[in-house]
């Protein structure tokens, strides 16, 4: 479980994206919100109520840590958010447990997750 503020660096294959990233092949940007800490938390969990192959795993009052698994090979990839409140930024990080090329599934995860975040109300 997540206890500081920052997530684990991506390895240096290509199935990883981070908005704690240094190098341009993995960052991603921060979601940003307005609001408090709790509905900036609730609004990350509604993006994951009722989807499939997809559960929390660990979660804090800042941190959620999702898996979510491919439909055919049942492969797992992470999905973590930490939230840093006194910036109002969203971090981020979605990597496979496996294999070395995701062919840009996890980039276009975050990037479909941050369209569904800011249609929330």
């Amino acid at each position: 479980m997540q206890e500081t503020n920052s997530l684990a660096p991506c390895p240096d294959s290509p199935n990883c994206v981070s908005s704690q990233s240094l190098d341009t092949d993995h960052y991603i940007e921060p979601f940003s919100y307005s609001g408090t800490l709790a509905e900036c938390k609730e609004k990350l969990r509604a993006l994951f109520t009722n989807q499939p192959r997809t559960h929390i795993v660990a979660e804090t009052d800042s941190y959620l840590h999702i898996e979510i698994s491919s439909l055919v090979f049942r492969f797992i990839d992470d999905v973590e958010f930490l939230i840093i409140d006194e910036q109002k930024l969203i971090h981020l990080r979605s990597a496979s447990r496996t294999g070395y090329w995701d062919l840009g599934v996890n980039r276009k995860r975050i990037e479909a997750l941050r369209t569904q975040f800011l249609q929330l109300p």
